[in-house]
Formats: structure tokens, C-alpha cells, sequence
């Protein structure tokens, strides 16, 4: 398992695994920009840290599937 692991990210980080990386990117930033809204604007509104960590983290956990659905390896 670990062996998977490993090729995979040594082929990530030669830029052989990904066949759209801009798409990849994209998706990705979108995902987190939504995670980091709804880490900052609750603590904004003085929710407690714990509370929006988990909210956040849910949400954003939820919606990467969704946002990479498309995405294609090489």
C-alpha cells in the first residue's frame, strides 16, 4: 500500500499523473476558498473554534468529491 503511495506521488510531482492540471488546480481552489470562508467569517462572528473547525472541515471534505468528479488521471 505504501508502495502505491509512493509512485503515485513521485509521478504527482514530476507532473505525470495529472492529465488537466489547470482543471486539477482550479477545482481544488475552489474547494478550499470554500473551506476558508467558512473557517474565517464564523470566527468573525465570535462562533466558537471549535464549532467552525468542524463545520469547515465537514463542508469542505464533502464538496471535494463533488468539485473533482471530472477529474482524470493520465
Amino acid at each position: 500500500m505504501l508502495e502505491i503511495g509512493w509512485f503515485s506521488t513521485k509521478l504527482f510531482l514530476k507532473g505525470k499523473l495529472i492529465r488537466d492540471h489547470k482543471y486539477f488546480w482550479q477545482q481544488t481552489a475552489i474547494g478550499a476558498s470554500i473551506g476558508l470562508l467558512l473557517l474565517i467569517v464564523p470566527l468573525l462572528l465570535h462562533f466558537p473554534l471549535w464549532l467552525t473547525v468542524i463545520v469547515s472541515s465537514v463542508t469542505t471534505g464533502t464538496i471535494m468529491p463533488f468539485l473533482l468528479q471530472d477529474f482524470r488521471m493520465k
